[in-house]
C-alpha cells in the first residue's frame, strides 16, 4: 500500500500524517515544537516505518518562510521570533532523509488547502483561511491558487486600533510591532494580558472575549474590503470559544455598515464567518492534499 506524508509545523507542535487517495488519515503523531535537533530527529522516526510506502510529501511550515523556489534558501524557515528555527533548512532536512516528490508552503496556506480539498471551502475560488493560535495567520486562494507573492502573506501583523475596552497598560507581545494584530489577539497576547496560563481558563463572559472579538472583527472587515473572499474560514485554539463568532458576526455587520450589500454578510454572515469543516484535521490534511499536488507534478 502506498501513501502520502504530511507535516504540519505550527508554533506549539508538529503534528505529523500519514493519508490515502481520499484524504483519509491512516496515523498521526503530535511532536512539540522544540529545537530542530530535537524535533527533526522525532519526525524522522514517526515516518520511518513507511518508509518504501510513501508517494510524497507536503509540508506546511510556521513562518516567515522562504517560498521562491529559485532562491538559494527556498524551504527555509528564515527570520522567525522562535530563534532555534531561524535559517533552519527544513525542507532540506527532509530531502536528505525521503527521496519523493516534496511542496512546501506555510502552515495557514495548507490549512486553507486542506478546507478547499475536502472542507468548507470546497468549489470556492477565492477564501481566506485564519487560525488565531500561538500566532496570527492568514492563507487562503485567490482566483483559485494559494496565496503568494513578495513573500507570502503576513496578514496576522496589521496594525489595529486599541479597543476600547482594552487595558490601558497591555503594550501587545509581538518582538516586532507590540500591538499589530498578533501582538493583541494571539493565545499568548490574551494569556499575558490576563495573566494566566491559558485564554480556556478565561470564563465565556469574561471582558478578554470582548476585546478579543473587537480585534477580530476589525482584522476581518479590512480582509473583506481588500480581498472580497466568498468566505473566511476561522480556526486555531482561541477560536474552540464558541462564543466569539457570534460576536464577530455582529460587529464585523456594524462596522461595515451596510456598505458591502452582499447577501452573505447582510443575512448569512454565520455561513459566511466560519469554523473549519475539518475542525483540527484542516492542517493535517491540508498536508496531505499538498503531498498530492507534489505527486501529480513529479
Amino acid at each position: 500500500m502506498k501513501y502520502f506524508a504530511g507535516i504540519e509545523a505550527g508554533g506549539t507542535k508538529f503534528v505529523c500524517s500519514i493519508g490515502d487517495d481520499n484524504g483519509t488519515i491512516i496515523k498521526r503523531h503530535s511532536i512539540l515544537t522544540n529545537s530542530p535537533s530535537e524535533t527533526i530527529p522525532a519526525i524522522i522516526e514517526f515516518f520511518k516505518p513507511y518508509h518504501d510506502q510513501l508517494l510524497s510529501l507536503g509540508i506546511g511550515a510556521f513562518g516567515p518562510v522562504d517560498l521562491n523556489k529559485t532562491s538559494p534558501t527556498y524551504g527555509h524557515i528564515t527570520h522567525t521570533p522562535k530563534t532555534q528555527w531561524k535559517n533552519f533548512n527544513f525542507l532540506g532536512a527532509m530531502k536528505a532523509e525521503f527521496d519523493v516528490p516534496m511542496e512546501f508552503d506555510t502552515d495557514v496556506n495548507v490549512a486553507a488547502l486542506g478546507e478547499h480539498t475536502w472542507g468548507e471551502a470546497q468549489n470556492l475560488e477565492n477564501f481566506l483561511y485564519i487560525t488565531v493560535g500561538t500566532g496570527v495567520g492568514v492563507g487562503g486562494m485567490i482566483n483559485g491558487k494559494l496565496m503568494h507573492g513578495l513573500t507570502h502573506p503576513e496578514m496576522g501583523h496589521i496594525p489595529l486600533r486599541k479597543s476600547p475596552s482594552e487595558r490601558p497598560d497591555f503594550e501587545g507581545i509581538c518582538p516586532y510591532h507590540k500591538d499589530c494584530l498578533e501582538g493583541l489577539a494571539a493565545g499568548p497576547a490574551i494569556n499575558t494580558r490576563w495573566n494566566v496560563d491559558h485564554s480556556s481558563l478565561l470564563k465565556p463572559e469574561h471582558i478578554a472575549w470582548d476585546i478579543e472579538s473587537d480585534y477580530l472583527a476589525h482584522a476581518v472587515v479590512s480582509y473583506i474590503l481588500i480581498c472580497s473572499p466568498q468566505k473566511i474560514i476561522m480556526g486555531g485554539g482561541v477560536m474552540n470559544q464558541s462564543q466569539l463568532f457570534p460576536m464577530i458576526h455582529d460587529k464585523v455587520k456594524k462596522l461595515l455598515n451596510g456598505y458591502i450589500k452582499h447577501p452573505s454578510i447582510i443575512d448569512h454572515i454565520n455561513q459566511y464567518i466560519v469554523p473549519p469543516g475539518l475542525g483540527d484535521n484542516a492542517g493535517c490534511l491540508g498536508a496531505i492534499a499538498l503531498a498530492q499536488l507534489a505527486y501529480q507534478k513529479r
